[in-house]
């Protein structure tokens, strides 16, 4: 038999639970006591329900117990309201007196406003906008990024969004606009924003179920290697390589393990006080981009590369860097440097939660876990009894 607590007009509404982010929230929220659910879409192999019980599998086996499991509304993040039952519906509006907007795009091209990440992160916002004003709830977690800065340089500061800056992608001015969005809601009374830089995969273990950025380098390098028709040295060593890089490596980039940015951001969901300030969820330190050639070199043990220096123009190029180019170039704006996030608000919050230093050895760790991990993941539905679950 299923345990169910009775409901409570407490819970916080989850969108963007199946991503990486999402995951980890669902956990640490989940074991903070925060009565949760969470909107979710259905996919060609699981239920919504399949899909989070998939996920609370994973942890399950992570943690060594069995935790309770949230609410689970099946919907459309792009329809109207949130594509849900009407039954769902009148749930979220008597139980839900807040939302955590988590759901995103992070396409970084676009053919058009009608097309990725518009669809997903203005559009979806506002559908998101909407079902808030009209399931009565007015407390508001916004997920949005520290590139909505786009392409300034120098300080950037957390009560700053729209400064007339240039941007380098479509996503950062679709955060923007989002953002923007939120703000103007005159019917959300408490509005909190979380502004991560560039997440990457669990400080601990690893683990990454996304493999953008910084994991598409890893992947393109090692898969060039792996299938380059020059024979290995004796050493194992690639005897090939791209060549030169245009970048001279001083770059800065703000790479942040998942699992801090969900420790902190659960820590100012389950404290009320913290809440109605933008968070910057940024690093003391940022990671050098010679740091980052290095690590893309050592895991494909691929050596001799050379950082050519910023924006210089290869004429010569040869057909290995014509293709690592051709094949990167989604990611062009990924590699400039960074300005410097303030993130007193965030320091101010959670003192006690520092940021983990992403060095060399940390992120050449974090480059093999998702070389071992083939660059792909698929949760697996474990079949439980029922009276073991515990719903929210």
């Amino acid at each position: 038999m299923i345990t169910t607590h009775i409901s409570e007009p407490n819970h916080f509404l989850l969108t963007g639970a199946t991503g990486l982010l999402g995951r980890y929230l669902m956990k640490d929220l989940t074991l903070a006591g925060v009565p949760l659910a969470v909107h979710v879409r259905p996919n060609r192999r699981f239920s919504a329900q399949e899909r989070i019980e998939a996920i609370f599998s994973y942890w399950d086996q992570q943690l060594g117990k069995v935790l309770p499991r949230p609410m689970v509304l099946s919907g459309q993040l792009g329809e109207e309201s949130l594509g849900m039952a009407p039954s769902d519906i009148r749930w979220a509006a008597e139980n839900c007196t807040s939302v955590i907007h988590n759901a995103a795009s992070l396409s970084f091209v676009s053919t058009g406003r009608d097309s990725e990440p518009y669809i997903s992160n203005v559009n979806g916002t506002r559908n998101v906008l909407r079902f808030c004003q009209e399931a009565g709830i007015h407390d508001f977690h916004h997920v949005s990024t520290a590139y909505v800065c786009g392409l300034r340089s120098g300080v950037v500061l957390e009560t700053e969004l729209n400064e007339g800056q240039e941007f380098g992608n479509p996503y950062e001015e679709s955060k923007v606009e989002a953002e923007e969005m939120t703000r103007e809601a005159d019917f959300i009374t408490s509005h909190t924003v979380y502004r991560p830089s560039i997440i990457v995969g669990d400080s601990q273990t690893g683990f990454t179920n996304t493999f953008h950025g910084f994991y598409a380098a890893v992947q393109l390098v090692n898969t060039m290697c792996n299938h380059s028709a020059m024979e290995k040295q004796f050493t194992g060593h690639s005897d090939f390589h791209p060549g030169r890089v245009t970048l001279d490596g001083t770059e800065d980039k703000n790479l942040v393990p998942v699992d801090w940015v969900s420790s902190v951001m659960s820590h100012i969901i389950s404290n009320p006080q913290h809440h109605g300030s933008t968070y910057h969820l940024t690093p003391r330190n940022p990671v050098q981009i010679r740091t980052i050639h290095a690590v893309l070199q050592a895991s494909a043990k691929m050596f001799g590369t050379q950082l050519f220096g910023n924006k210089t123009a290869i004429e010569d190029a040869t057909e290995i860097e014509q293709f690592f180019y051709e094949h990167i170039r989604v990611y062009d704006s990924y590699w400039r440097n960074d300005p410097t996030f303030d993130a007193t608000n965030t320091r101010k919050a959670a003192p006690h939660l520092p940021c983990p230093h992403i060095d060399y050895k940390k992120l050449l760790f974090l480059a093999r876990h998702a070389i071992d991990m083939n660059f792909s993941w698929r949760d697996k539905l474990i079949k439980r009894d029922a009276s073991s679950l515990v719903i929210n």
